[in-house]
């Protein structure tokens, strides 16, 4: 019997844990949709609007510089004269960055 109780609480939390996760995705997911998708391709598939703008699934280890989700804060600019400068709350450049972690192509292998 406890280890029936420890199996299911153990499955609740795992699930409580999942569903955060979607979550946050979700709120990243639409606010990349709001804020950038004019221009990108924001999901894991599909090809950007824009001739010259990368789509997120391609930032591979761009995401990984541990600075992203504060530049996000901060205001993100870029050289590029089409990208708007806009700034995040600290929750939702967290959400956008574990979106977009969760979004990115493997690398193929030769």
């Amino acid at each position: 019997m406890n280890k029936f109780c420890l199996a299911l609480l153990m499955i609740g939390a795992w699930s409580k844990a999942g569903y955060a996760l979607d979550q946050e995705h979700q709120r990243g997911r639409v606010l990349l949709e709001t804020l950038c998708a004019r221009c990108h391709a924001v999901g894991a598939t599909g090809q950007s609007p824009h001739p010259e703008a990368p789509p997120f699934r391609t930032f591979g280890e761009k995401l990984y510089d541990d600075d992203l989700g504060q530049r996000l804060q901060d205001g993100l600019t870029t050289i590029h004269p089409d990208m708007p400068t806009f700034h995040s709350k600290r929750r939702d450049a967290e959400a956008a960055v574990n979106y977009l972690r969760s979004i990115q192509q493997k690398k193929q292998s030769n």
